[in-house]
């Protein structure tokens, strides 16, 4: 347990952090196609290889991220992440070409790079129930993507794309300034506190993390792959059966709550059972359902999307589940920055590749290309140790 308990407005706001980080960084994957036709782009595939710095910089940002989180405070650190992000997007929501934008957004997965690392570890180290715990702050990120398709939706039909980033910065910047006052103060970093127990010897400890990071590449590979296309990827397989883009974005989210809320089921499991065996049957659930995807069209793709994300989003519970289960809290920050630094520094190839892959070969090769790395994470996963120690390691 940390030596800090949270009162109910702190753990709100960090699952809103949550909510914060992953709706700021697809504001623009959403809005890609009205601000291309503003910068002069004629196909939003050219445009999107731009945003490739955010995430990049949202994977290699979380190594000093974890490591001033451990050894200077999560407090401190979340107050950083809701202000810079907030400034970042009014940044973005001033540009006037592809370059500003590029360098804009860069800025924003900067900031956004410091809440897994910083923003969960500080959650989880004061629950008992780590599993419910992941599945509902799960839930909240995932809320924040059905966010960004439902607002950004919204606010490109009614006043344009640059309000769309106006708003949340606003809000977010607010909202920095709130934590600021009610999260408690923190008695000591996370990192200076005595060195806690750990159930593991240090060879099956290296195991576990190789195999964590792994799944976490390709996972994430899929995660950016599928959020970052869904927007045109709807847009495409619905021509002729729904043109607005209110009601797109609409259509959009409502795929992203359904399936957030398989995150709170799967958290409930992670307290109950193993959590390889469960990983594992979600993992498998993918391959076939993003290959149907690649096949139809309309409202039978629609069904199969929504198939398709509540068995993505199923599985991201796992990292952090596996995560809380053998790392000490006190070092929980960096290990944390380590692994996202490698997996979303590696992914964020895929939204550099997403806009030239779609270009060249179409969705329906994009969709059977995230099939075959689905697999990849199956594989990874049963290279995991049989069983785990039950519940979170901490000092």
């Amino acid at each position: 347990m940390s030596s800090t308990p949270l009162n109910r407005p702190t753990r709100l706001l960090l699952n809103l952090g949550h909510a914060f980080d992953h709706m700021f960084l697809l504001i623009f994957a959403t809005a890609v196609s009205a601000i291309a036709a503003d910068f002069g782009f004629a196909r939003w595939e050219d445009l999107m290889p731009y945003s490739v710095g955010a995430f990049l910089l949202f994977g290699i940002g979380s190594l000093p991220a974890g490591r001033l989180g451990d050894l200077w405070g999560r407090r401190a650190m979340m107050v950083v992440f809701f202000v810079g992000i907030g400034c970042a997007s009014l940044l973005a929501a001033l540009t006037q070409n592809a370059w500003q934008m590029a360098a804009a957004l860069s800025l924003v997965g900067a900031f956004s790079a410091i809440y897994h690392p910083v923003g969960i570890p500080m959650l989880l180290a004061a629950t008992e129930r780590p599993g419910i715990t992941i599945g509902v702050n799960g839930l909240a990120g995932n809320l924040g993507l059905a966010a960004a398709a439902l607002i950004t939706g919204f606010f490109v039909q009614l006043g344009g794309w640059r309000m769309a980033f106006v708003a949340p910065g606003v809000v977010s910047i607010a909202l920095g300034w709130y934590f600021a006052r009610v999260a408690p103060a923190e008695i000591e970093a996370p990192g200076r506190r005595p060195v806690g127990t750990n159930e593991l010897p240090r060879a099956a400890m290296m195991r576990v993390f190789v195999v964590m990071t792994l799944a976490a590449i390709t996972g994430s590979l899929l995660f950016n792959l599928t959020t970052n296309g869904n927007a045109e990827l709807l847009r495409a397989r619905m021509h002729g059966v729904v043109e607005e883009p209110a009601l797109l974005g609409a259509l959009l989210a409502a795929v992203y709550v359904v399936a957030a809320f398989s995150q709170i089921v799967v958290g409930r499991l992670i307290d109950r059972f193993p959590v390889k065996i469960l990983y594992l049957c979600i993992v498998l659930c993918q391959a076939p359902l993003l290959t149907l995807a690649a096949y139809v069209q309309g409202w039978a793709y629609y069904a199969a999307a929504i198939a398709y994300m509540v068995a993505v989003f199923g599985s991201i519970p796992f990292v952090e589940g596996i995560s809380v289960r053998y790392v000490d809290d006190r070092i929980r920050s960096r290990v944390a920055g380590v692994r996202l630094a490698i997996s979303f520094g590696v992914s964020s190839l895929a939204v550099w590749l997403l806009g030239p892959v779609v270009k060249a070969a179409g969705f329906d090769a994009l969709l059977l290309a995230m099939a075959a790395v689905s697999l990849c994470t199956a594989a990874f996963v049963t290279l995991l140790p049989p069983t785990a120690p039950r519940g979170p390691t901490s000092n």
